[in-house]
């Protein structure tokens, strides 16, 4: 959960910098404190100032939950150490500012994987508990907070608590966007796997309706399920989509040349998108275009392939800052949840995308099991959508803003990881916990030290 930046402190430096989310919209200045102790963590949260702070990662939240306009961002990423792991009962005990990709580094050869990882692994621990992160896998395993164990807390009043599932502070922090105080430790229930591959089927869906009957009818035998939506596809094809489910792959699955080194974690790396890319390279053309090919060249059916984790759950960390593609404008992540029963409200929505012809080619459905209890956390049993637009869309705001009304008039919500625009009289609709939220946080923290951009357009 967190945001780029123009340029990096110093260590427990102080740099007035930019801050913008992974969605490049909407930056804003802030005074960027990176501590490497648990101590200078500490006395940068008694030196916020009078605009307070907000904990930061890997800047991978797409809007502006770890901005702070005219405050303090506290990087994490120093506090990165891996404490202790208990390879017989699969646990790990590690800082808040570990990425998941050091993780599975370290894990991957002792036969352990992270138990929830969403599209990409550069997030960090503290940010996977603050955002309440989900993945494939959320229909089995829930989300990231539901494998957590215990964390350790910085409070405002500078107490460092022990938080462990069942309490209010814990489900308070879990999915509170880093509002309840800054995450130091975090001890995590571990996947068992044999191999670092994954076993991967592939089958298209002809439209929406086959595309939600398919998963519906099978999503139980697999451990990860997605499908990516050609949302330009209209009339007959609206939907259109290819559907991707797997598991770990067992040892007995690998052929003989792999089985000499069945844990490696390999992660092969493209060149970095360009710095400057000219706007508008995402039309309707060239977005329908690759759909179409895209579309095309998966298999109609196929089951077993050999994937390696990288592959099949990150495939853009392969290229570095492939947030560029979409131009200086940046882009907006529009993420939602409708609960099952009301798939017509679904329908609408996809064929009032496909409709307006908005050009996005990473747009994915997935299906979610049983809530979580962080008060913000955001998987509800149902379906959730998530894609990518060009920010600079013609009225594209307004557009937004009636799938927001329609997705709470069907009891569902928006995902404030990836929110960059809400209004805040939605909020309350979409979250029924807000006021027991609102209510802890200003017991926890009455002087309001722990704000954020998103905090204050919503009033967390």
């Amino acid at each position: 959960m967190s945001a780029d930046t123009d340029s990096d402190p110093d260590v427990m430096g102080l740099d007035h910098t930019t801050v913008t989310g992974w969605g490049r919209t909407a930056p804003t200045a802030a005074r960027l404190i990176r501590p490497r102790t648990y101590e200078e963590a500490a006395a940068a949260v008694r030196d916020c100032g009078d605009r307070g702070g907000i904990p930061r990662g890997l800047g991978r939240a797409y809007g502006d939950a770890a901005q702070n306009a005219g405050g303090s961002v506290l990087d994490m990423t120093a506090l990165d150490r891996v404490h202790a792991i208990d390879a017989d009962g699969g646990t790990v005990l590690c800082d808040a500012g570990v990425s998941l990709h050091r993780l599975m580094e370290v894990l991957l050869p002792l036969g352990w994987f992270v138990p929830v990882t969403p599209g990409t692994r550069y997030v960090t621990v503290g940010g996977a508990i603050g955002a309440d992160i989900h993945g494939k896998n959320h229909h089995v395993s829930g989300s990231f907070a539901r494998h957590v164990l215990a964390f350790e807390l910085l409070t405002a009043d500078g107490e460092i608590r022990t938080v462990v599932p069942g309490t209010p502070l814990f489900d308070a922090t879990a999915g509170g966007m880093g509002l309840t105080g800054v995450i130091l430790t975090a001890t995590i229930r571990l996947q068992p796997v044999e191999t670092s591959l994954m076993s991967v089927d592939t089958e298209r869906a002809t439209d929406l309706d086959d595309l939600m009957a398919r998963l519906a009818a099978t999503d139980h035998r697999y451990r990860y399920s997605v499908a990516w939506i050609d949302l330009l596809a209209r009339g007959a094809a609206t939907g259109r989509a290819v559907l991707t489910r797997g598991d770990h792959a067992p040892l007995d699955a690998l052929p003989a040349r792999l089985r000499r080194d069945p844990l490696a974690f390999r992660t092969p790396r493209l060149p970095a998108a360009p710095a400057i890319l000219p706007e508008g390279l995402l039309s309707r053309t060239s977005v329908g275009l690759f759909n179409e090919l895209w579309y095309r060249k998966a298999p109609r059916a196929r089951t077993g392939r050999l994937q390696r984790i990288s592959a099949f759950f990150h495939p853009l960390d392969g290229v570095p800052h492939w947030n560029r593609v979409y131009g200086r404008g940046g882009f907006v992540q529009y993420q939602f949840v409708v609960g099952h029963g009301r798939e017509d409200a679904l329908r609408r929505i996809v064929r009032r995308i496909s409709e307006r012809r908005c050009p996005s080619f990473l747009a994915v459905l997935k299906r979610f099991g049983e809530s979580d209890p962080g008060w913000l956390s955001f998987p509800v049993p149902g379906w959730t959508l998530a894609l990518d637009i060009p920010a600079g869309l013609p009225g594209l705001g307004a557009f937004l803003d009636e799938l927001d009304e329609e997705v709470a008039t069907a009891g569902g919500r928006v995902y404030l990881a990836k929110d960059a625009r809400l209004r805040p009289e939605l909020l309350a609709a979409m979250y029924p916990r807000l006021d027991d939220f609102r209510e802890l946080r200003a017991r926890l923290d009455p002087r309001g030290v722990f704000v954020s951009d998103l905090a204050r357009r919503l009033s967390l």
